[in-house]
Parts: structure tokens; sequence; C-alpha cells
């Protein structure tokens, strides 16, 4: 079992605790892990993407080499299509569809979603209008990650275990927001295969 999945979107969106929290749930898992981060610009607005590699065999390289993610998990629409060089054939994208628009040249929303369309196994999610109709639209990142749980080698129970690790220090009230969005987008994603 391997799973490699490139995590993409702009500072603030929470892509650091989509990878805890899926972290988490690989070691509880007993599997091995390998992460690698690059940030862009050190605020709010810069290019984020990880790396992410989890397998029942130990793992060489924290970066996962061009045509071989399993998963491109993107918070921002443009953000996966930066990343489309590093997806398998037959390979998932599950992409909000709310772009963050941080850039003068931002391609037009038509062109943007008709690349996403084109592609054969995308899963396009409105993470933002579900965070904010729960409450808190800051939940968003844990739709998506939710989103992406049909497509992550990892029992789902795992991952609601690391959510449940990394926002434990929050309060109780935090790690249920975050469960009921992450199983809003887990929900999401099974309708709409």
């Amino acid at each position: 079992m391997k799973t490699d999945i490139i995590l993409a979107g702009v500072g603030g969106q929470g892509i650091l605790s989509i990878a805890a929290a899926i972290g988490e749930a690989a070691l509880e898992n007993n599997l091995y892990l390998k992460q690698s981060e690059t940030h862009g610009m050190s605020q709010r607005g810069g290019a984020v993407v990880s790396h992410l590699r989890i397998s029942d065999q130990p793992i060489a390289s924290d970066l996962i080499p061009m045509g071989k993610a399993d998963l491109i998990l993107s918070v921002e629409p443009m953000e996966a299509l930066r990343y489309l060089p590093y997806l398998k054939t037959d390979g998932f994208i599950v992409t909000n569809i709310t772009p963050f628009i941080n850039v003068g040249n931002y391609p037009e929303d038509e062109v943007l979603f008709n690349k996403l369309k084109s592609m054969s196994h995308v899963v396009l999610i409105d993470a933002d209008r579900i965070a904010k109709e729960m409450g808190n639209a800051r939940a968003s990142n844990m739709v998506m990650l939710g989103a992406a749980c049909p497509f992550i080698h990892v029992d789902f129970e795992k991952i609601v275990n690391g959510v449940k690790q990394i926002f434990n220090r929050k309060g109780e009230a935090v790690v249920e927001m975050n469960l009921k969005a992450l199983e809003a987008g887990r929900e999401f994603s099974l309708n709409n295969k």
C-alpha cells in the first residue's frame, strides 16, 4: 500500500493542518510517512505545497516524482492546475472551487474550470460554502480533507482520530466543529465521485 499526496494552496488556508491530521492517522495505522513542505511568501497568500508520502514499506524520499502522485488535494483551484505534472494518469484531484486571487494574471474561471473538468478523476467542491453553512468558514480545510478521504488509503476512523489529536488543545467545541466539517466533505465526495 502506498499513497503519494500533493497538498496545495496558499498561506492561511490550513494546508499544514490537513498534513498533520493525515500524518497522525498514518502513524496510528503503523504506516511509514515522509513529508516535505514548501512555503512561498511567509505571509497569508503565498503558495504552500506539501508532499506527503504514506506506505506500509519504508520510503526513501520525501519528494514525489513527476507523474507519480495518487492525489492532488488543493484548497485553491489554480494551485491544483499548478501541480498537474505530478499527477499519475489515473490519479485523483480534489479541489475547492473558491479561488484565492493573489496574482494579477489569475486565470478566468471558465478557463480554470474547463481544464479541471477535463481531467478523468476530479472532485470539485465548494468547501468554503459548506464550511460557512456549518457556521465556521475556517473549517473549509477540514471539509477538503473529508472530500479527499475516499482517495487516501488510511482508515477514515484513523483520520477522525488525527483531527481530534491536532485540535484537542483548542477545546471540545473546536474538535466537534472540525469533525462535522470532515464528515460533510466526505459525504460530498462519496455522493459525487
